[in-house]
């Protein structure tokens, strides 16, 4: 099962509708730069090095007024061997056995399996898919619905995705 350790740091540290830094972190905090509507860290995770990027949706429809915070990362922990690892946070509990449906423009549907208010891709292959779409994309959808049923979409600028991801790629040796 994918994990969500470092979910909610990101989401502390994220704030308005462009990704920006809430407040400057030190440099022992992580934080590496914001490229335009996306933010990079690096971490230490058990001594090990884990980076991410994220960003908040620049427009969210639906059930807006009982969400927490939405966002979208992207993860690596070359420790375990795992890069690219796309999440979703959904800001509510989604509805059991439902799933989430990413959308880079008009691209081909991707679809993420749930659990609670977090989505993942099945396997490592859709992971870099996704991303390969996200280099190429200008905006990206998420179509979820809520354990309420209420439906809603989230709407992600990809400004600045493949600037941040090169910097966490440097940042934990990933070629």
């Amino acid at each position: 099962m994918k994990t969500t350790r470092l979910i909610p740091l990101a989401c502390a540290l994220l704030i308005g509708a462009g990704g920006a830094v809430a407040q400057t972190p030190s440099p022992a905090s992580g934080f590496i730069d914001n490229f335009d509507d996306w933010s990079a860290f690096s971490e230490k995770e058990n001594s090990k090095p884990l980076c991410y990027i994220a960003s908040l949706p620049k427009k969210a429809e639906g059930a807006t007024g009982q969400r927490g915070d939405a966002y979208m990362m992207v993860t690596h922990r070359p420790a375990e061997k795992t890069t690219g690892e796309v999440s979703v946070r959904a800001g509510y509990i989604y509805k059991e056995g439902t799933e989430v449906e990413v959308r880079v423009g008009g691209g081909q549907p991707i679809m993420l399996f749930t659990d609670q208010g977090f989505a993942w891709t099945r396997e490592a292959k859709t992971d870099q898919a996704l991303i390969a779409a996200m280099k190429a994309g200008v905006t990206l959808t998420v179509k979820g619905t809520s354990s309420r049923g209420t439906q809603t979409t989230d709407t992600y600028s990809l400004k600045g995705f493949t600037a941040a991801l090169e910097a966490i790629d440097k940042a934990c040796g990933v070629k």
